[in-house]
């Protein structure tokens, strides 16, 4: 690999000047170039959404998604594992992450570990990856050997795998089933991946787990139907939902909430199915979770 003959590499001839533009100048380059991201992502649209089916395939299955990357990469897929949780009170771990220099790396600088295949491929052997499992591997350049290993060892052992880059023919996707590869050309700042690469692989990363959970029944029209209510905002946020759903008032609400045990899922179906409480978790169970198929029976 030539590092200066990736496009995530090269000067950007727009932002040549950016040490002498004003902030107003600085901030709208940037703006420009940032509006460049969702059509280059609206390119490998099929791609995606071939993903999101692999993905929901694996969970259902009772597998798990990983996610590996090193520096922005990884940081951006730490992000998104964690989200899973709170947004679809899914266990921590059904989507994971695998970072270059383990969980120091997300407030501290440990680019050098991204170098090791060796490192890639032991961190992902110890997370004994299997037939149900699916690896996404996210890195800018797509040459990072850490994650290439990674992806590779995976792969060997039966696990689905998905390329995310911004640099099309890389290395990464060669070793991955799917390949997303998004080229959104030179950064503002040279070689900041963390710039339009990283906007790039987050907004990816957004649709490829939004849109499983949506495939597996996570979610209920558009509303996060599976949400842990932790605070008074979630717990408002539950009652809204099931407001709007059953067409009831705040009292009948809250009060199926209460007798469903706090649970949004069980009390849409009590309320939807019009179905007891012992009835509803029968049927929770035998969808699997999907909230839809529950009500629908």
């Amino acid at each position: 690999m030539k590092l200066k003959e990736l496009i995530t590499e090269r000067r950007n001839p727009a932002t040549e000047n950016l040490d002498t533009m004003s902030a107003l100048e600085l901030v709208t380059a940037m703006n420009r170039e940032d509006a460049v991201v969702p059509r280059a992502i609206r390119r490998v649209l099929p791609q995606i959404a071939k993903a999101v089916d692999m993905i929901a395939a694996r969970l259902a299955e009772g597998g798990r998604l990983i996610y590996v990357g090193s520096g922005t990469s990884g940081r951006i897929g730490a992000l998104d594992a964690s989200e899973c949780p709170p947004t679809f009170n899914t266990s921590p771990e059904m989507v994971q992450f695998l970072i270059a220099g383990g969980e120091l790396a997300l407030t501290q600088s440990a680019e050098a570990s991204e170098d090791s295949a060796e490192l890639g491929r032991s961190d992902m052997a110890a997370r004994d990856p299997g037939n149900r499992d699916i690896v996404v591997g996210l890195a800018a350049s797509g040459y990072t050997p850490y994650t290439i290993s990674a992806l590779e060892y995976a792969r060997s052992k039966g696990a689905s795998t998905i390329a995310v880059a911004c640099n099309c023919g890389s290395a990464l996707g060669k070793a991955a089933d799917i390949q997303i590869e998004v080229e959104v050309g030179p950064e503002v700042l040279t070689g900041s991946s963390r710039l339009k690469a990283g906007t790039t692989q987050k907004l990816i990363c957004n649709m490829l787990t939004t849109g499983a959970m949506a495939r597996m029944g996570y979610v209920y029209s558009n509303l996060m139907v599976n949400l842990h209510l932790t605070n008074k905002k979630l717990l408002e946020r539950g009652i809204a939902i099931l407001e709007s759903l059953a067409n009831v008032s705040r009292d009948v609400a809250l009060q199926v909430l209460e007798s469903a045990d706090m649970s949004v899922p069980l009390a849409l179906v009590i309320l939807k199915a019009h179905a007891s409480k012992s009835e509803s978790v029968e049927r929770l169970r035998k969808a699997k979770g999907n909230v839809r198929k529950a009500i629908e029976g």
